[in-house]
């Protein structure tokens, strides 16, 4: 994608956002979801969701946390 291409819309930019955090996107779309966490309240509570998620799972040994909830969040994972 390039700049010219404008402004993206809530669901291309939730798309994106694990990407984006992992900076595994190009320069162009990493500026375009980063424009849109710029204005949008929605998409920021997204980012901090995602983010805490990160600190929380990096926190913890793989064996500590509940095989449900290990089940759960690959399958929510799997639905991006």
């Amino acid at each position: 994608m390039t700049e010219t291409q404008g402004p993206i819309v809530c669901s291309e930019a939730v798309q994106q956002l694990w990407d984006y955090l992992d900076n595994a996107i190009s320069p162009e779309d990493h500026q375009r979801v980063a424009a849109h966490l710029s204005f949008c309240r929605q998409c920021c509570g997204e980012l901090e969701f995602a983010k805490e998620l990160i600190r929380f799972l990096a926190s913890r040994g793989v064996d500590e946390i509940p095989r449900d909830v290990k089940t759960r969040l690959e399958d929510f994972v799997k639905e991006f």
